[in-house]
């Protein structure tokens, strides 16, 4: 592969640009046939099933072959998996596990240089052994396999050259593939997603600064039975080291995983990102499935901090009484606090209309346990979608602050997972336990570290 960015040549940055950029032009060449057919006599439903089957074949073959803010892209939409039709989920899934766990490597000569750049020309002192293959692909890097010079089986993420450049100028290019996007999975408000992954690109490519996340994470999980941090051992400009954690990759879990396995994923998710806020004092932003292994003892691994939010003061002071109003099907409250959180103007959606939109969403609170369906998301999604619809009406009047992006995208992400894997899980628990506000009380309950 060629490393984008500095030293690229104009050919492969060409090429880079040229096969995203035809990307919107195939999907409109596409649609402009599938309606031809469909005044020749073709069915509309089975024309756009065409149309949306072709669109993600080639979708997913383009960003297959790129990485930065295609393999972004690419992540983002795995979470979401579980609302798409059941016809395309076949090759939908397949393309993203290859996404999340393979993709073409950088040359040896190249993963060398960026550890000579940051370690300096004695960096194979730091490793007992080191494996030019990749194990695994990220979004701005790869990751190796190797044994640090105490022993300890550790993570090698060696951050692609250029990254960052190739990030910005991938998702600029992107903001033109958003209506192929959003056709090939219409829950996602897909200008809304490229806008918001562009603002986070210059924290993912900062090393440093994910290893300060991953060690804040690490310290507050520090022997917890439940949720394993890898511990920092070293980083250095392009390289990050960590621990190294076997166990099943939750795309895996997702794919053919046992009931028990997916229950289980699916209560740890639900865990850290409700207890993060206030263990951590973070929120992780990314819950995809590659950032994750259930390991053998059947606790949850997290792989990956590029993408957190900093949360000093944990939750927001009004999301308990927001959720527990929802909960409770108390339109007035609902409205109430929406409206002061400045999610939506009161002249302009009603509390009973507020409740409407919101009221599936809030079901999991509602029951001891709930299970997490692929039909129950298209549903959803079909109603949010249907422009004739009142909760897509009432949708389309709410705001969401730009402080809140992150929250909203970790939440639609994590039930698209927890829908994936048909997970029966405990949110009220859960909420109740790290939430403050959701019972009616301003203190929540921190395990001892």
């Amino acid at each position: 592969m060629t490393s984008p960015g500095k030293g690229t040549p104009p050919r492969g940055r060409l090429a880079r640009t040229a096969r995203l950029a035809a990307l919107p032009a195939a999907y409109a060449g596409r649609t402009a046939v599938g309606i031809g057919k469909r005044i020749g006599g073709r069915p509309a439903e089975a024309v756009a099933a065409q149309v949306q089957q072709r669109t993600a074949e080639q979708l997913f073959a383009t960003l297959g072959r790129l990485k930065g803010g295609a393999m972004k892209v690419a992540q983002a939409m795995s979470a979401m998996e579980a609302a798409l039709p059941e016809q395309l989920v076949g090759p939908y899934r397949e393309t993203l596990v290859r996404l999340q766990e393979a993709a073409p490597p950088m040359p040896t000569a190249l993963v060398h240089q960026q550890l000579d750049t940051s370690f300096g020309p004695d960096w194979r002192r730091l490793f007992r052994d080191f494996a030019d293959r990749p194990a695994a692909a990220a979004s701005v890097g790869q990751v190796h396999r190797a044994t640090w010079s105490d022993g300890t089986p550790v993570a090698v993420k060696v951050q692609y050259p250029g990254a960052g450049e190739a990030l910005v100028a991938d998702l600029g290019v992107l903001q033109g593939l958003a209506p192929v996007v959003q056709a090939a999975a219409p829950g996602l408000d897909a200008r809304q997603l490229l806008a918001e992954l562009r603002d986070r690109l210059i924290e993912e490519v900062d090393y440093a600064r994910e290893a300060e996340a991953q060690t804040a994470f690490a310290d507050a999980y520090r022997g917890d039975p439940d949720i394993v941090v890898p511990d920092v051992l070293a980083v250095q400009e392009r390289v990050l080291v960590t621990r190294w954690v076997d166990g099943t990759p939750l795309s895996r879990v997702v794919a053919d995983g046992a009931p028990d396995d997916r229950d289980r994923a699916g209560l740890l998710l639900v865990r850290l990102l409700a207890s993060g806020p206030v263990r951590a004092r973070r929120l992780h932003g990314d819950p995809h499935p590659g950032n994750f292994r259930l390991l053998d003892d059947g606790r949850l691994a997290v792989l990956d901090f590029g993408a957190t939010e900093a949360l000093p003061h944990g939750w927001p002071a009004r999301l308990g009484p927001l959720l527990a109003a929802g909960r409770d099907g108390d339109a007035a409250a609902l409205h109430r606090i929406a409206a002061s959180a400045g999610l939506l103007r009161p002249d302009q959606v009603t509390p009973d209309a507020l409740l409407d939109l919101l009221d599936p969403y809030l079901a999991p609170l509602r029951s001891p346990t709930h299970r997490f369906t692929r039909a129950w998301l298209q549903e959803q999604t079909r109603r949010a979608s249907d422009p004739r619809s009142a909760a897509a009406r009432t949708q389309r009047r709410l705001t969401v602050p730009p402080r809140h992006l992150l929250l909203q995208r970790v939440a639609a992400g994590l039930v698209g997972v927890l829908c994936s894997l048909g997970a029966t899980v405990a949110v009220d628990g859960e909420v109740r336990r790290w939430v403050p506000g959701y019972d009616g009380t301003r203190t929540v309950h921190r395990e001892e570290d």
